[in-house]
């Protein structure tokens, strides 16, 4: 679910763009109010009252700013709207990766690698859908009302299987990262901004810079997401093949490799 209304949003930011008329700068501007407010809290949150219903709470509020997102006009109101949007994003994320390790520790077996597959499925599940509903000529209100609707489904399918409960609160509301935590946050962070460029950018770049149409902006983030779970759910035989510091760093260097030929190569030059 996270992943597929998070796709969604990929595919309307040329939407957003057009209906405030906002240019690269100011939009970049609003795209910050997608920010993590939310996730320092979110420990506190599910150990106050369980993973269930931070997760609902925080997917009932995604599922009525989204609609909001392809018809608001005003930039102030589309920044107020994306902050909304990113609460219940972010919190959804935390909320989920919290039950997941809870689900993981009751387990025998990793089960980590595949949560986050699931993530990119929906990922390429939203910007696929999105598109498509999009390409077939159907209104993007309408294209929303069935995301939402997808969603519905799936938290009324997932909601027995939510877990009431959390860890509960031990140590430090927050303590300062140091060594090897810090050094993992920084990975984190380099790993991060490029997925979110890719989220927030590349629908605009496409139909901006390369005159795609916008009803194909979202063939970007599809295309990202389908490797990204290609990568996520062999990522386990990977890393105990080359060993977790070889796998960091090749996939660093071919991340930045695929970065550099979107940006520099240009079209038909393989013609």
């Amino acid at each position: 679910m996270a992943g597929f209304v998070t796709a969604t949003w990929a595919v309307l930011v040329p939407y957003a763009r057009a209906n405030t008329g906002v240019n690269d700068a100011t939009l970049g501007s609003l795209l910050l109010c997608l920010g993590i407010l939310t996730m320092p809290i979110t420990g506190a949150l599910t150990s106050r009252f369980g993973c269930r219903k931070v997760i609902i709470a925080a997917l009932v509020l995604i599922i009525l700013i989204l609609p909001l997102l392809a018809v608001i006009t005003q930039p102030i109101l589309l920044g107020l709207a994306l902050l909304l949007f990113g609460i219940g994003v972010g919190v959804t994320d935390c909320a989920m990766n919290i039950q997941a390790i809870l689900v993981e520790k009751a387990s025998t077996v990793p089960l980590m690698s595949g949560f986050h597959g699931l993530y990119s499925v929906g990922s390429i599940a939203g910007a696929g859908l999105m598109t498509l509903l999009l390409a077939l000529g159907i209104n993007v209100t309408v294209s929303i009302d069935v995301i939402i609707l997808c969603v519905v489904v799936l938290a009324v399918l997932s909601y027995p299987g939510l877990l009431t409960y959390a860890n509960p609160k031990d140590g430090p509301a927050f303590a300062v990262p140091h060594g090897i935590i810090l050094l993992l946050g920084i990975i984190c962070f380099s790993v991060f901004l490029t997925e979110g460029t890719v989220l927030d950018w590349s629908a605009v770049y496409l139909t901006q810079v390369r005159a795609m149409p916008e009803t194909l902006g979202g063939l970007g983030y599809t295309c990202f997401a389908v490797a990204m779970t290609l990568a996520r759910l062999t990522g386990d035989k990977v890393v105990r093949y080359f060993g977790r510091l070889k796998v960091v760093v090749a996939g660093s260097v071919i991340a930045a490799l695929g970065l550099a030929m979107v940006i520099f190569i240009r079209p038909g030059i393989f013609h």
